[in-house]
């Protein structure tokens, strides 16, 4: 396929038709998929088995012609189950021993790591590494995974009996949280009717794999406006109990809020958000698709919340009305808060995965 590329929307146009050759519904759901791909960063799926999770990643891997791989977390689970080991290989000529590495099979692009709470926090920290610094470590070494390298892990949240919830420096590093619900009566017909008429065949990639390098390059060059960096900080430390800009229903409703990542997430989802819409500047409405999905599961709701059956939604919209959530805009380009906010923004462009540039 020799055809120019054309941009992140016209990309994310012909990925769309060819999921929904497969994919009935859940629109939401895909595009928060796509725009978590394009962010750089990982994304937390909540949903009873049986939604098409699997299907939708394995789908996303041969539109983009790019490595799949899926997990399914068990109890027994071990580290080295994932990231590969080292064994030791013997050369019959050379009657030499050396040790070799396997890889394990989060050596991929897209890994679907099924139902992540079945296994204990050992093999779970096992994804730390890799969905931080896009490498393992396997003794000593260290081996660099593919590029991209994008992680969607599921939980079912209705059976809850021997499982372990994931800890919270986990979850930080998810970008977004989801939820995929039950589809609707028509979509479930269409979804019967497509899975017992026909076997369905592998696709083919809808675009070259070189696009996928040009659309993440072209996410990076997203302006965000000083205002909405200024709007994006102000929100996440108005979650944050005991902060200076914290309003007193946070303290009431929350045991903590989200860190820095929490802000990274946002603006970087914010910008995949606005190129995947074709536009080269982040709008407010861009912020606003993407606030909710990349806070909520950094949240930890306090006893008083629990109590009152609040979801970390509504405490988040109820912290949201108690700062106005007015735009304010910068009065001066040399703002010293907004100077700090790229500079660390810059940063993070060379040192975190959530950031890197492809290259």
């Amino acid at each position: 396929m020799d055809a120019e590329y054309q941009g992140i929307r016209h990309l994310r146009d012909r990925v769309m038709v060819g999921l929904s050759e497969r994919i009935v519904g859940q629109k939401a759901v895909v595009e928060e998929l796509l725009t978590a791909f394009f962010a750089g960063g990982h994304i937390l799926v909540i949903g009873v088995p049986g939604l098409a999770k699997t299907l939708l990643v394995r789908t996303l891997s041969e539109l983009l012609d790019l490595r799949f791989s899926r997990v399914q977390f068990t109890p027994d689970l071990m580290p080295q189950d994932i990231t590969g080991t080292t064994i030791l290989s013997s050369d019959e000529e050379q009657g030499e021993r050396s040790f070799r590495f396997r890889e394990g099979p989060i050596f991929a692009n897209l890994l679907l790591a099924d139902e992540i709470n079945r296994t204990p926090p050992k093999t779970q920290a096992a994804l730390l590494e890799a969905m931080e610094e896009g490498q393992v470590s396997v003794m000593g070494q260290r081996h660099s995974l593919p590029d991209p390298f994008f992680v969607m892990a599921t939980q079912n949240p209705l059976e809850l009996e021997g499982t372990y919830p994931l800890p919270i420096t986990q979850l930080d590093r998810f970008t977004f949280q989801v939820a995929l619900d039950y589809p609707q009566a028509h979509e479930e017909l269409d979804v019967v009717s497509m899975t017992t008429s026909h076997l369905q065949g592998p696709l083919d990639p809808v675009i070259p794999r070189a696009w996928v390098t040009e659309a993440l390059n072209e996410v990076q060059q997203i302006v965000i406006p000083d205002h909405l960096l200024e709007r994006a900080t102000r929100i996440v430390r108005a979650t944050r109990p005991g902060e200076d800009d914290a309003p007193e229903i946070a303290t009431e409703l929350l045991s903590h809020g989200a860190g820095p990542r929490g802000v990274q997430a946002v603006l970087t989802t914010s910008r995949a958000c606005a190129a995947l819409d074709g536009r080269d500047t982040v709008s407010d409405d861009d912020l606003n698709t993407v606030l909710f999905p990349a806070i909520r599961h950094r949240l930890g709701l306090s006893v008083h919340a629990e109590a009152e059956g609040l979801s970390p939604d509504e405490v988040l919209f109820k912290i949201l009305s108690a700062i106005g959530d007015r735009v304010e805009e910068s009065t001066s380009s040399t703002n010293s808060e907004v100077g700090n906010i790229r500079r660390w923004l810059g940063q993070l462009a060379e040192t975190t995965p959530l950031f890197r540039k492809k290259s």
